[in-house]
């Protein structure tokens, strides 16, 4: 199974995390990491994972959207949409990962969204270009 190096920064769900860490990916906290509460911006977040090899794994994504179309290095970026739904964001997360063969400079979004055939609306992943 292909499993992911994973930099969670503070303000993402411990749920979330633990349900990865539960499907088998590798995921360093900002708290693990001793970068909690520390007001750290957010390219020096983008760089800290990437010096580590670890994708970005957020909520915050107007900032990092900017970040990586400004074409900061990076070896990846998740953002997550603030949603209760932890297992099915977590869920789809996971379906990313095992299906995308490089997350180096991409940048994916997990949002919700209308699918034809259901009634209520669904976890997507969706790639977010440099331009």
């Amino acid at each position: 199974m292909k499993i992911a190096r994973l930099y969670s920064n503070e303000n993402f769900p411990i749920d979330i995390v633990n349900k990865l860490r539960y499907l088998g990916h590798d995921i360093l906290t900002s708290y693990q990491a001793g970068q909690a509460n520390q007001g750290i911006p957010d390219d020096d977040v983008l760089k800290f994972a990437h010096q580590h090899q670890r994708v970005v794994i957020t909520l915050n994504r107007e900032d990092f959207i900017r970040l990586h179309r400004y074409g900061k290095e990076h070896s990846g970026i998740i953002i997550c949409k603030d949603d209760r739904d932890y297992d099915a964001q977590a869920s789809k997360v996971h379906e990313l990962i095992l299906v995308t063969t490089e997350l180096n400079s991409r940048l994916f979004r997990v949002k919700k969204s209308n699918v034809k055939g259901c009634k209520t609306q669904i976890f997507i992943y969706k790639e977010i270009n440099h331009a």
